[in-house]
This record gives structure tokens, C-alpha cells and sequence, in this order.
């Protein structure tokens, strides 16, 4: 038996315009994990909400009692919502999150969030290792330009090549919609523009 788990990843308000890190389209994806959550919610299945929270020296952002390590209003966890705290990209590191799907008994993961390259990488490789089969949603994740050898990569390349790494084996990789439509997760719920 399948048992699915949703998983937002740093979804925190330091990734978007005015913050201290602000991401490629975080407000798209934001959006986009938001119609998920949703979803979820109308479903009542596990939601899983991973806040990372900066601990090293010389740290620029979500940085500990700042408005930026706060989750981002649109999917602000509801009540009965598990809250993971983090400081690695790794989700599973030093974190309660492996012993909570246990205790679900979920064994794939649903995977969203920020950044691309580096906190859904990073736990979606993880997860991979721990045995769960993973679904990234690839509208639903965001990023940032990077550099290397002197040399700009765009976002939006940073993000196709992380994805495109990731599938078919570490995940299978899918839009929202593609999501939406495939698994049965539509609901009739208005989801707000």
C-alpha cells in the first residue's frame, strides 16, 4: 500500500522579492504549492512543513528570530501540521522527519519547495537512500542564479539541470497539473489566483 506524505521544503519568506535571498518565480511556486496544499488538506493526508533555520556564522539569511526564517503566509501550517526545524540542506539530517514518516508509515514523498539546487536536491537524494519513491513538482520548487568559472547560470537552467538530474532515478518529476490530474488529488475547492 502506497502511503504519501507532502513535503514543503523552505518555503520562507527571505526567498521572496524583499527578502534577504529572493528566488527566481518563489512567488509562482508559491502559488503552485499552495493549489497542492490545498489539495492535501481536502484529502486530509500528511503534511509535513521543513523550516530551515540558519545557524552558521556568517549566515546572510533565515536567520534565527527574523521576519525572513518564517514560513510564507500562503501555506502557513495549520494546527495539526508537523513543523520540521532544520540547519542542513539534507531534511533527514539531525531532524525528526525520518522518524515521523516511519511512524506514518508513508513511503513516498510528495517534494516542493526552495531551493532547487540545493534543500529539495539534497532531500530528495536523501529520501531516495531511505528507500521512498519521490515526485518533485517542478513548478512548485524555485531557485537562484548561480556562477561558476567566472560563468552567470541562469535560475532557470540551474533549476532544469537539478530536475534533470534527479529523474527518472532519484524522482520522478512532474508539474503541478500533471500531479493534479494523475493522482486524483483534484478538489472541488475554489484555489485563489
Amino acid at each position: 500500500m502506497v502511503n504519501t506524505a507532502l513535503l514543503l521544503i523552505d518555503i520562507q519568506n527571505d526567498y521572496f522579492p524583499n527578502g534577504r535571498m529572493p528566488l527566481e518565480r518563489s512567488t509562482e511556486a508559491c502559488q503552485k504549492a499552495h493549489e497542492v496544499l490545498l489539495a492535501y488538506r481536502a484529502k486530509q493526508l500528511p503534511i509535513i512543513h521543513i523550516q530551515h533555520i540558519s545557524t552558521l556564522p556568517d549566515a546572510t539569511h533565515l536567520l534565527p528570530c527574523t521576519k525572513g526564517v518564517e514560513i510564507h503566509p500562503q501555506v502557513q501550517p495549520l494546527k495539526n501540521e508537523i513543523i520540521i526545524k532544520k540547519h542542513y540542506p539534507n531534511s533527514f539530517k539531525d531532524t525528526m522527519l525520518l522518524n515521523h514518516l516511519t511512524k506514518l508509515h508513508v513511503n513516498q514523498l510528495i517534494v516542493m519547495g526552495m531551493m532547487t539546487h540545493m534543500c529539495v536536491e539534497a532531500t530528495v537524494r536523501a529520501a531516495y537512500d531511505y528507500n521512498f519513491s519521490c515526485t518533485v513538482l517542478s513548478d512548485a520548487c524555485a531557485t537562484k542564479n548561480l556562477e561558476f568559472n567566472n560563468m552567470l547560470i541562469p535560475a532557470q537552467t540551474v533549476h532544469s539541470a537539478f530536475l534533470a538530474a534527479l529523474q527518472p532515478l532519484y524522482a520522478n518529476v512532474l508539474t503541478v497539473k500533471e500531479f493534479l490530474h494523475h493522482s486524483s488529488m483534484r478538489t472541488s475547492t475554489a484555489i485563489p489566483a
